[in-house]
């Protein structure tokens, strides 16, 4: 392979490294001395918010080759000029085609004895790109900066078939002869081959694939499961598991082995649970991959919950209230003091309300210190414990030392027992506002459910403000979106009557390409808020039961999770399946 030629009158990289912008193009023969304080002079009149390397382009000063070199230089990087350079078959190979779209690089040199992969890349913001290589294809990464131009020139010529595809890696896999040696070998896989398994390409290529393609179609998790004559992978998305083409058995090892080394895992451990997080930045986005190992009776069970910032949205405005709720919500969150519930089953969206709740709240002159289990995603101007009840770390305990930290609001992740329920309603009688999260149905069972762990009567009234249920709904698809006439059966499943329906149109996805088939895409929160009043709290003191509370909240402006489903399929937003699916008639 030919030597990649470094741009002209450019020093000794390591010379560069830090300098100023206009330094190194001085050094570089482009600018004078006096060019450079000019353009200096006018970022300083203009208040500094324009980069410096802008105003050199705006005045037509340097080209856009010259400024990437010399931006290359002041990372420490390399510039390489790709144009006319054949890069070996073995090199490209290195790089799975959709990993190489997906961060816009080019491989262009392996030493193989270092394990060391040379690429190019045309931006200097994207050196997390090279973190990501590490991480996913096990390779020493060194990057070096070229031309916008070159690089998509190359992307089009090496990558120009079709994305690599599962069905294609699998083949890969199956024709494998050191992959095929382990069939039937589950437990009987030493450390050493356990290693050589978790470098293998193929397998990496594989795992690459199917992490990018589920973050690229939005899914929320990845299974990879063994059965008994079965190695199963399937994506959630949308709230739906979906299957994908069955990779060989006998690579269960394999691909466990590989997701352990990426989350920095025991990978000699086989017969315990392991939990462990993977980050990467993909499209820069930052996504962090949430990794839980289970042994099961035919190998490790691995199960990676996808967290992108870049899809959830912390912003109250955004979550699906109705405009009457949202306004009680605001007056929720921005109590001086009291705890506000967050409900419902796992996996209805509670942790992104509470979230959106604080992000509204977060600003300079708050302090805000949340305990949770897991820590989802970090949010900055937070101060978040992970909790690690294996250590003695649980709510509780973590609860007394928070309130020793001068907080003004404080997210306790889940009331699990009458301990942490009694030290969150002292913290909230002390004037702290107190967010946290209960499992129960709906608002009003939430009562029961904390009297149940113990709690007082009159602690509850005196420090719960309100409690929200919530449910998530799949929206339905806007590319297939139709009109259809329900049936009866449809409308007595919601207790409607045609009369009630009033000639309103209801919609249904077809199913198309944008949405996989399924009609939707993308989902909603229903809510149902059940604010605490002198009414509700006096039937709580008098230990009423839940279907009386209901009927009092609902007198008092509660509307339940089926009316505001009602509401959202009238507006088109989902389907009537979805909402008798995930709400419940109120006797």
């Amino acid at each position: 392979m030919g030597k990649t030629r470094t741009a002209s009158k450019l020093p000794p990289v390591e010379q560069l490294r830090g300098r100023p912008l206009g330094r190194i193009l001085m050094k570089m023969g482009v600018l004078s001395r006096d060019k450079v304080h000019e353009c200096l002079s006018i970022q300083k009149q203009r208040g500094g918010g324009i980069r410096i390397g802008d105003i050199f382009l705006e005045l037509g000063l340097v080209d856009e080759t010259q400024l990437q070199v010399a931006l290359a230089a002041k990372r420490g990087m390399e510039y390489v000029r790709i144009e006319g350079l054949e890069i070996p078959a073995e090199v490209i190979e290195k790089v799975p085609a959709q990993t190489a779209t997906t961060y816009h690089i080019v491989p262009i040199e392996f030493d193989k004895g270092r394990n060391e992969l040379t690429v190019a890349l045309d931006n200097v913001d994207n050196f997390r790109a090279t973190d990501d290589l590490r991480t996913l294809m096990g390779f020493t990464v060194t990057a070096k900066m070229t031309d916008r131009d070159a690089l998509e020139a190359a992307l089009a010529k090496y990558y120009s078939a079709e994305d690599d595809n599962i069905g294609e890696l699998i083949d890969e896999i199956q024709s494998d002869a050191f992959l095929a040696e382990f069939e039937g070998r589950n437990q009987s896989i030493d450390l050493d081959e356990l290693k050589e398994l978790s470098e293998s390409n193929p397998v990496k290529k594989l795992l690459n694939l199917v992490l990018l393609q589920a973050i690229r179609d939005k899914a929320s998790d990845i299974h990879f499961e063994p059965f008994e004559d079965e190695y199963k992978m399937r994506y959630r998305i949308d709230g739906i598991l979906y299957e994908m083409i069955p990779p060989p058995k006998y690579i269960a090892a394999a691909l466990s082995s590989r997701i352990k080394v990426m989350a920095n895992l025991d990978i000699a451990e086989r017969r315990l649970p392991q939990d462990g997080r993977i980050s990467l930045a993909v499209q820069g986005n930052p996504v962090d991959l949430r990794v839980s190992v289970l042994p099961t009776m035919f190998g490790e069970s691995v199960v990676l919950r996808v967290l992108d910032r870049s899809q959830v949205s912390f912003d109250l405005e955004k979550l699906g209230f109705q405009p009457e709720d949202l306004k009680v919500m605001h007056q929720l969150v921005h109590k001086p003091n009291g705890i506000v519930v967050v409900t419902g089953p796992t996996g209805c969206g509670k942790t992104t309300t509470l979230y959106a709740a604080l992000s509204e709240l977060n600003s300079i002159d708050t302090k805000i210190i949340t305990t949770e289990d897991p820590v989802e995603y970090d949010l900055d101007g937070l101060h978040q414990v992970q909790m690690k009840p294996d250590i003695g770390l649980t709510f509780a305990r973590c609860l007394r030392s928070i309130l020793r930290q001068d907080p003004d609001i404080i997210l306790v992740g889940e009331v699990r027992d009458l301990e942490t329920a009694e030290i969150a309603a002292q913290a909230s009688l002390t004037g702290h506002l107190v967010f946290t999260t209960l499992h129960t149905n709906d608002a009003p069972s939430s009562v029961a459910r904390l009297l149940d762990l113990g709690v007082e009567p009159f602690l509850i009234t005196a420090t719960v403000e309100g409690i929200v249920a919530q449910r998530l709904v799949r929206r339905i698809c806007h590319n297939c979106k139709t009109e259809f006439e329900p049936d009866e059966a449809q409308l007595r499943e919601l207790s409607l009557t045609e009369e009630e329906i009033g000639g309103r149109p209801i919609y249904y996805g077809r199913g198309c390409n944008k949405c996989n088939g399924t009609g939707y895409k993308g989902r909603i929160a229903l809510f149902e808020i059940m604010v605490f009043n002198e009414e509700i709290r006096d039937l709580i003191m008098n230990r009423a039961s839940t279907n009386v509370l209901r009927v009092a909240a609902q007198k008092s402006g509660m509307r339940p999770l089926r009316e505001n489903g009602l509401r959202a399929i009238f507006d088109g937003i989902t389907t009537i399946d979805e909402v008798v699916k995930e709400t419940i008639t109120e006797s």
